[in-house]
C-alpha cells in the first residue's frame, strides 16, 4: 500500500543518503571546482616550503674556478642530473650536501676542472713518435707543477705560478746558458711573507733545477712588487723586507711607550708614535797594518840569519935590482941624518898579504795586522718619537668631573720615562718630544631610525619573507576554496517540507502513525507542518481526522 501511495503522490522525498561520496556527488559544479582547485593549490604550496627550505642544504663543490672550467663543470652536472647553484658571481659552484663527494669523484674521473696544477703525471700520458723538444717541454711543465704545488703548500699562499727557462745544453758551445726561475704568488688577503720563508721558496726552486744559481730566481707577489732581492740592488731602495723590518722596529718602540705610560696617564689618555731611520747599506772595509813589536821585554825575533866569510893571503915576493946585492938578506933601513942622498940598496923581497871578508844578513819579524770590516745591516741610526698626553681628569667632591693640563714636573718625568723607553742616545742624534694637550671627546650619534629600517631587521624581514608569503598562499587558498566547499559537503541536508509525513494523498486514505520526531529536527519539522497545512489544508485535515479515530491505513 505503501507503494501505491508513493506512486501517486510523486511529491513524497525520500531522506538522501548520509555517504561522503553522495554528498560530493550531491555538490555543485562550482563547488567541486573550487574544491579541486584548492586542493591542488594548497599541495604547490606545500612543495614549494619544502623545496625552499632544502636550499640550506646546499655546499660548496668547487671555489675560484676560471669561466672555462665552470662552463665545463655546469655540462657534466647538466648531464648527470645534478642541481647546482652559482655563487661569488659563479666562481663558485654549489651542489646538495649529500652528493658533494660523490659529484667531485665522478668530476676528478672525468678529469675536471682542467685547471688543475698538472706534475710529472703528464709524462705517463707520452705518446709514440714524440720529438726530443716535445719531451723536454713535457718534462718542463711537469717539473713546473710539482715546484707549483710544493709551493702552494704555505700556508701564506693562495696561488702560484712558475716559469722555467731550461736552456738546451751542447757539447759544442764553449759557453753554456745557466737555467733560470721566475715565481708569482698570490698571497691569501692580510698574509705576507718573511726574508726566510722567501729564501725558502729560492733555495726550493733552485735546488730542483742542475745547475741553477739562487740568484736566477725572481719571486714577485701578486702587485708585482720583487720580493727575492738581489745584492746588487741594495742601492735601488727599500724592498718589502725591509719596510716590514722598519715596521717592526717601530712598532717595537711605540709598544714600549704604551706600556710604560698607560698605567701613569690611562688607557684613553695616550697617544705615540716613532720613526727609526735605518740604515740597510752594507760597508767592507779591509785594512793592513805594519809596526815593531810593542813593549819593554819584547825581544826581536829572528826570522832568518845569513853569514858569509872569505879570507886569503898571497907569498912574499922578491924586489929590487936584480943581482948579488938582491940575494942579500934585508938590513934594518935607517932614516937619513942629512938630506944627502942615499947609496943604491940592494934588492929585497916583498913580504907576504892576507885578506879576510866577513858578511852577516839579520832579517827581523815584523808585527802585520790585517782586519776585514763588514757593516751589520739594518741599524738603527736615528729615533724620533713624538708623544700627546691628555688633560688628567679631576673629579671635585659632589662627583663633577673636570680636566686639568699636566704640570711642568710631571711632563718632565714624562719625557724621561720615553727617553729611556726607547733608549735615547744624544750623540745618536735622538729626538724626543712630549706635550699635553685635551683629546677631543667623540660624539656618539644615537640611531634613530625606525626599526623597520634597520638592516638586521630588513635582512630577517627578507630572509622570512618567502615562508610567510607561502603560508599566507596557502590560508588564503584554504579559507577560499577549500573551507568553503568543505562546509557545503558537510553540512546536514535540509529538511523537505512534508517529508516525515508518510503519505500525501486524498481524503479517503489515512496516514500510518508519524514517526517520531528527533529533537534537534522539531522545529524545522513544525515550520514543514505548517507550510503544508497552508498549501494543502485538506490533506492535513483528512490526516489528523485519521489520528484521532485511530485509524490506520
Amino acid at each position: 500500500m505503501d507503494n501505491a501511495i508513493a506512486m501517486k503522490n510523486p511529491g513524497v522525498v525520500a531522506e538522501a543518503g548520509d555517504g561522503f561520496g553522495a554528498r560530493l556527488a550531491a555538490l555543485p559544479a562550482k563547488s567541486k571546482f573550487a574544491l579541486g582547485l584548492g586542493l591542488a593549490a594548497l599541495v604547490g604550496v606545500v612543495l614549494a616550503m619544502t623545496l625552499w627550505s632544502r636550499d640550506g642544504d646546499y655546499k660548496v663543490l668547487y671555489a675560484n674556478l676560471s669561466d672555462k672550467d665552470g662552463g665545463a663543470i655546469i655540462a657534466q652536472l647538466s648531464q648527470m642530473n645534478v642541481p647546482y647553484k652559482h655563487a661569488d658571481g659563479g666562481a663558485a659552484i654549489l651542489v646538495p650536501a649529500a652528493k658533494v663527494y660523490d659529484v667531485r669523484l665522478k668530476m676528478a674521473a672525468a678529469g675536471l676542472p682542467k685547471g688543475s696544477v698538472a706534475g710529472f703525471e703528464l709524462m705517463d700520458s707520452a705518446r709514440f713518435g714524440q720529438t726530443q723538444f716535445q719531451e723536454r717541454l713535457t718534462f718542463q711543465r711537469g717539473l713546473e707543477g710539482e715546484l707549483t704545488r710544493s709551493i702552494t703548500a704555505l700556508a701564506a699562499v693562495q696561488s702560484a705560478r712558475v716559469h722555467l727557462a731550461l736552456p738546451n745544453q751542447n757539447g759544442f758551445f764553449r759557453e753554456q746558458q745557466k737555467p733560470s726561475a721566475s715565481v708569482l704568488l698570490t698571497l691569501h688577503p692580510g698574509r705576507t711573507l718573511d726574508r726566510s720563508q722567501i729564501a725558502g721558496i729560492v733555495h726550493l726552486v733552485s735546488s730542483s733545477v742542475p745547475e741553477m744559481n739562487p740568484k736566477a730566481v725572481s719571486v714577485l707577489d701578486q702587485t708585482g712588487a720583487l720580493l727575492s732581492s738581489s745584492e746588487g740592488n741594495n742601492g735601488a731602495g727599500l724592498d718589502a723586507q725591509q719596510l716590514q723590518y722598519v715596521n717592526q722596529i717601530e712598532t717595537g718602540y711605540s709598544k714600549r711607550i704604551f706600556d710604560l705610560l698607560e698605567p701613569v696617564v690611562g688607557r684613553e689618555n695616550l697617544r705615540a708614535t716613532v720613526t727609526a731611520d735605518v740604515d740597510f747599506s752594507q760597508i767592507e772595509a779591509t785594512s793592513e797594518e805594519f809596526k815593531p813589536n810593542q813593549g819593554k821585554d819584547a825581544s826581536p825575533t829572528i826570522r832568518s840569519q845569513q853569514t858569509t866569510e872569505q879570507s886569503g893571503g898571497t907569498a912574499a915576493q922578491p924586489s929590487g935590482i936584480p943581482g948579488a946585492a938582491s940575494n942579500q938578506p934585508p938590513v934594518p933601513a935607517t932614516a937619513p941624518i942629512t938630506g944627502a942622498a942615499q947609496p943604491l940598496q940592494a934588492a929585497q923581497g916583498a913580504g907576504a898579504t892576507n885578506n879576510s871578508r866577513r858578511d852577516a844578513v839579520t832579517n827581523y819579524e815584523v808585527d802585520k795586522t790585517v782586519r776585514v770590516t763588514r757593516n751589520a745591516t739594518g741599524t738603527v741610526k736615528r729615533l724620533n718619537a713624538a708623544v700627546v698626553v691628555n688633560n688628567r681628569a679631576v673629579t671635585d667632591a659632589k662627583g663633577k668631573t673636570t680636566y686639568v693640563a699636566l704640570t711642568a714636573d710631571e711632563m718632565e718625568k714624562l719625557t724621561a720615562l720615553v727617553q729611556e723607553s726607547i733608549g735615547f742616545s744624544k750623540e745618536r742624534g735622538d729626538s724626543v718630544k712630549v706635550i699635553n694637550a685635551p683629546f677631543k671627546a667623540e660624539t656618539i650619534t644615537k640611531n634613530d631610525m625606525p626599526w623597520w629600517k634597520q638592516p638586521e631587521v630588513i635582512d630577517m624581514l627578507r630572509a622570512g619573507a618567502v615562508p610567510a608569503g607561502l603560508a599566507l598562499v596557502a590560508m588564503i587558498v584554504f579559507f577560499g576554496l577549500i573551507r568553503p566547499a568543505l562546509k557545503a559537503l558537510l553540512a546536514p541536508p535540509a529538511p523537505v517540507p512534508g517529508a516525515n509525513l508518510n503519505v500525501v494523498a486524498d481524503d479517503d486514505i489515512l496516514p500510518a502513525a508519524p514517526k517520531a520526531l528527533e529533537p534537534p529536527r522539531v522545529t524545522e519539522q513544525l515550520q514543514g507542518a505548517r507550510l503544508l497545512a497552508k498549501e494543502n489544508p485538506a490533506a492535513v485535515a483528512s490526516i489528523v481526522r485519521g489520528w484521532v479515530s485511530g485509524e490506520t491505513v
